[in-house]
C-alpha cells in the first residue's frame, strides 16, 4: 500500500502509508478535498453531443473551467496540462459532461472565448517537474513572512502556489485595509527570480485554504465542500434563540459560522405561527412576562413578576389572552378565564366536624380470639401405638 500519488507522500515500494502530514488539508485535492460525485458517469450519453468544458481542480480545491477542443478522453482525477496566462499549469480533472454545464450556470460563467484550452494529459516528466516546483512553496512562504515583518506591512500571508512551469508564483494574503505591496513585489521578484502575483482573499477563504477541525468535531465546511460564502448576520442567531456569545458563534476565521444559515429557513417557517408578545400578559393573578419559546412544540413559558416559577402555555392560549387584553379583559390566570366560585362554608364548620367526630360513642373493642391448639390426630399412619395395661385375669 502506498501513499497519496497526487501529493507524492509515499512511493509504490513502501508498505505503510506515510501520508502528506497536512491533517485534513491536502494541498493538491487528492485527499477528497472539495471533491464532487459525477452521478451521470454510469449513464449512456451521446458521444457526439458531449459538453466539451471540463472542470479542473488545483491546489487547495481551487477550481476553474477549461475547454477540451482536442476531444481528449479523461477520467475523473487524471492530471492534465492546461493553458494559463504566460505559461501552463498542472491540474486534476474534477468534473466533466453535462454536470459542468450546470455548474457554469450556477456560477454564472458564460461559454465564450475567455475559457482557455486543455493541452494534453500530463506525463510522468510533467508530474516530476511539478513535484520539484511544489517543494519551493514552503520555504518561499516562510521567507516571505520574514520580508513582510521587516518592511512592516499590515497583511497576513496564508499560502503560496507555484505554477507548474516554475515561472510564476501566486501569494494569497488577507488584510483589513488596503495594502501597498509594490516594494514587496520587487523584493520577492529579485529574490526568487519569478513573476509575482498578489491575490487578496477573505478570512473565510483563508480558513478554507488552511483547513482545520470545527467545534462540531468535523472538518471545516469551507475546506471540504462549501464553495460559495454567503453573508451571516447575528439576526440568524436571534431567530434560532441562540445566546449572542461571540466565542461560540464565531468560527476559526473569526467571523460568524456559516452553519448558522443552514437551518435558518426551517426556523423562519416555524416562527410564522408564533405570536409576537410585545408586552406582558395581563391577568388577575398578575402580569406574566415571556421567558422562553419552543417554536417546534408550539409552547411558550411565562413567569409572574414576583415569582420564579415558569408556566408553560400553548400558543393558542397565548393568542386568546392577547385578544382579551386588547379588549380590556383580564383573565383569571394563564390557564383559565374565570375563577370557579366555591360554596360558602358556615362559620366554625371545622369545629362542628370535630364535635361530631368525638360525640359519637366509641365502639367496644372486640376481643381477640386465642388460637387453640388442635389435638393431635393419632389415627394417622404415622401415629404412635398406645399400649393399654390391663389387670391380669381380664380379657
Amino acid at each position: 500500500m502506498s501513499g497519496c500519488k497526487s501529493c507524492s507522500s509515499g512511493s509504490g515500494t513502501e508498505v505503510a502509508v506515510d501520508g502528506c502530514k497536512n491533517n485534513g488539508a491536502c494541498q493538491t485535492g487528492g485527499c477528497n478535498k472539495m471533491n464532487v460525485f459525477d452521478w451521470l458517469s454510469n449513464m449512456d450519453m451521446p458521444v457526439a453531443d458531449i459538453f466539451d468544458i471540463v472542470e479542473v481542480r488545483f491546489k487547495n480545491g481551487r477550481k476553474e473551467f477549461f475547454c477540451n477542443k482536442e476531444k481528449l478522453t479523461f477520467v475523473t482525477g487524471d492530471p492534465i496540462i492546461v493553458d494559463v496566462p504566460n505559461g501552463h499549469h498542472l491540474g486534476y480533472v474534477s468534473l466533466q459532461g453535462e454536470l459542468v454545464r450546470l455548474q457554469m450556470q450556477k456560477k454564472k460563467i458564460s461559454y465564450d472565448d475567455n475559457i482557455r484550452n486543455i493541452y494534453r494529459v500530463a506525463t510522468g516528466k510533467d508530474l516530476e517537474k511539478y513535484d520539484e516546483v511544489r517543494k519551493r512553496e514552503m520555504p518561499t512562504l516562510f521567507r516571505t513572512k520574514q520580508i513582510i515583518n521587516d518592511i512592516k506591512l499590515d497583511m497576513k500571508l496564508s499560502d503560496v502556489e507555484y505554477q507548474a512551469d516554475n515561472s510564476k508564483a501566486t501569494f494569497y494574503y488577507s488584510a483589513e485595509d488596503r495594502v501597498d505591496f509594490r516594494e514587496l513585489i520587487k523584493l520577492l521578484a529579485g529574490e526568487f527570480k519569478i513573476r509575482v502575483e498578489m491575490r487578496q482573499i477573505s478570512l473565510r477563504q483563508e480558513a478554507g485554504r488552511i483547513g482545520g477541525i470545527g467545534s462540531c468535531g468535523r472538518e471545516l465546511c469551507c475546506s471540504t465542500w462549501l464553495s460559495d460564502f454567503k453573508s451571516v448576520s447575528t439576526t440568524a442567531a436571534r431567530y434560532q434563540n441562540l445566546s449572542l456569545n461571540p466565542s461560540k458563534l464565531s468560527g476559526q476565521c473569526g467571523r460568524l459560522k456559516c452553519c448558522l444559515n443552514y437551518e435558518l429557513e426551517t426556523y423562519m417557517d416555524a416562527l410564522k405561527g408564533i405570536p409576537e408578545v410585545e408586552r406582558p400578559l395581563q391577568t388577575q393573578t398578575g402580569d406574566a412576562r415571556l421567558q422562553k419559546t419552543d417554536i417546534f412544540r408550539k409552547m411558550m413559558w411565562f413567569g409572574y413578576d414576583q415569582e420564579s416559577t415558569w408556566f408553560p402555555v400553548p400558543v393558542s392560549r397565548v393568542e386568546e389572552i392577547i385578544a382579551l387584553n386588547k379588549k380590556g379583559i383580564k383573565p383569571a390566570s394563564l390557564t383559565i378565564d374565570t375563577l370557579v366560585e366555591e360554596e360558602p362554608q358556615p362559620l366554625n364548620s371545622d369545629l362542628e366536624k370535630m364535635d361530631k367526630k368525638y360525640s359519637t360513642p366509641a365502639r367496644p373493642k372486640k376481643k381477640k380470639k386465642k388460637n387453640r391448639k388442635k389435638p393431635l390426630n393419632n389415627n394417622g399412619p404415622d401415629a404412635k401405638t398406645n399400649t393399654v395395661q390391663t389387670k391380669p385375669g381380664r380379657k
